[in-house]
């Protein structure tokens, strides 16, 4: 199985295990640090696992490889197709624009506005402790953070970019780029290859990422089931 595969199953029992919460086949984040789960294997086993994990009434959001089926003790709440991207070809995206600009790393401090910028722009689900999973960038106007990227899912040789928004007073001005580009630098400074996750009708989105030399990878479906 390639990494980036099941890869919140990957991550949540690889480098991101000690975010995880288990029940036999099924892992899912800690809530603080986001709704996203899953099962080893799409079965029944899978699902029974899954429910023993979230519980009656409990919310979880999975990567799947096809659209969600109606099945018997779940209710379906929100999905859509989502693209995954690889950026795997070696080509670096280019450097800041602007050497005046001020990128600054984000962390516990910063959480509150995290979550507002990222409630407020929607690029997917966000916590009060996702910042954790890795290194989060920030560009501030005026005292206010505007614009955010960094990382959250890592398996082995490989890290996501993600929770890129920019504040609508603020668009149009590049910095959904300019934080990619340092994210990805970063990502592979370390040896690692960047990869992301994006709604396949933010067609804006898809064609900034392929700027920026991601290609898809893959299509999935994300779905956001309840437990009954």
């Amino acid at each position: 199985m390639h990494p980036l595969d099941n890869v919140i199953w990957q991550a949540l029992t690889t480098r991101d295990a000690q975010f995880a919460e288990s029940f036999d086949e099924a892992r899912r984040f800690v809530r603080e640090v986001g709704p996203l789960g899953a099962f080893c294997e799409h079965s029944p086993r899978g699902y029974a696992s899954l429910a023993g994990l979230v519980g009656p009434g409990g919310t979880v959001g999975l990567f799947l490889d096809e659209p969600y089926e109606s099945r018997e003790g779940w209710s379906f709440v929100v999905g859509a197709p989502l693209l995954q991207m690889i950026a795997d070809n070696g080509i670096a995206p280019s450097g800041r624009p602007d050497p005046n600009l001020q990128l600054i790393e984000l962390g516990p401090q910063d959480s509150a506005e995290m979550i507002e910028l990222t409630s407020l722009t929607k690029p997917g689900p966000f916590g009060s402790r996702t910042h954790e999973l890795g290194t989060y960038l920030g560009i501030r106007r005026g005292g206010q953070l505007v614009a955010m990227s960094g990382e959250r899912l890592k398996v082995p040789g490989h890290t996501e970019v993600s929770a890129v928004c920019t504040h609508p007073e603020h668009t149009g001005k590049g910095y959904a780029g300019i934080l990619m580009t340092e994210v990805v630098n970063r990502i592979r400074d370390r040896g690692e290859t960047p990869f992301l996750h994006v709604r396949q009708d933010n067609v804006r989105a898809v064609e900034i990422y392929k700027r920026l030399g991601f290609r898809e990878r893959k299509l999935g479906h994300f779905a956001v089931l309840r437990k009954e």
